[in-house]
């Protein structure tokens, strides 16, 4: 399956201007041949935008969703993207799966809130595992600093993720996590890992890009540099099935053994 990331800060403080970017980008996307597009954390309505979160929050089924499906229609693929949840009078950072006919497939809420920022403006999720099935692929979502904890993305490789979508904020001076720890983490689950990041500076924030699909021989198969792109590349069941075949970490894990961790 061809998936496409769009490496962009879109237009923060703007539902209607990120509206705008991503349509754009389904359109390149769909031309270039994916069946896949995804956006980074926050991207419906920008990551630093203070007080603004709770006021752009909106239920999963809002009309940003609805937005979002119509593109998704229009251009004939799916679209994963980040945005504010609310949920009554609490807040989520949220990332959302539509399919190519508009079905919203999967909503994850971030379980692994990063720093005072996020702290301060969201509440975390309680399920860690978040899947859909899509293109003959089973789909998993995570956000940003959840694929930092290894639990949470061999959780994911246990129910069957074989392609795990990670929208992400991920900011200077981490950018290991794209470069190295990313392509391990879908080395060592034997998945697709599709990290997805922002870019630029945005308040007090400084997002280095980076984005990358990484295969489960711990190969980045696209990956973009420290601006605005949009890379794609294929996630290919049969080599997946191959890699696992040959890379048995899931077969020969010793759970008795673990019961310390937790």
């Amino acid at each position: 399956m061809r998936t496409a990331l769009l490496q962009s800060s879109g237009r923060p403080g703007s539902v209607e201007g990120n509206l705008k970017v991503l349509d754009e980008a389904a359109a390149s996307a769909a031309a270039a041949g994916a069946a896949l597009l995804a956006a980074p954390e926050m991207f419906l309505t920008g990551y630093a935008i203070g007080d603004d979160i709770a006021r752009l929050a909106e239920e999963a089924d809002g009309e940003g969703a609805d937005a979002v499906a119509e593109i998704a229609v229009r251009h004939g693929l799916a679209v994963a993207y980040g945005y504010p949840e609310r949920s009554g009078d609490t807040v989520f950072n949220s990332a959302q799966l539509i399919s190519a006919d508009g079905t919203r497939l999967a909503n994850y809420r971030k379980t692994h809130l990063f720093g005072c920022f996020e702290r301060d403006h969201f509440t975390p999720g309680e399920q860690p595992v978040v899947q859909a099935e899509l293109g003959g692929l089973r789909v998993g979502l995570m956000i940003c600093y959840d694929v930092e904890f290894p639990e949470n993305v061999r959780a994911h490789a246990l129910a069957g993720t074989d392609l795990l979508l990670v929208p992400t904020a991920q900011m200077h001076p981490f950018q290991f996590v794209a470069e190295s720890l990313v392509p391990v983490r879908a080395w060592e689950n034997q998945m697709y890992v599709a990290y997805v990041n922002r870019v630029g500076q945005e308040g007090e924030f400084d997002f280095v890009g980076l984005s990358v699909l990484a295969g489960p021989d711990g190969v980045a198969r696209a990956r973009a540099g420290r601006g605005a792109d949009l890379v794609l590349a294929d996630a290919d069941p049969a080599f997946l099935a191959a890699s696992r075949e040959a890379n048995p970490y899931l077969e020969d894990r010793r759970p008795g053994l673990y019961g310390s961790l937790v």
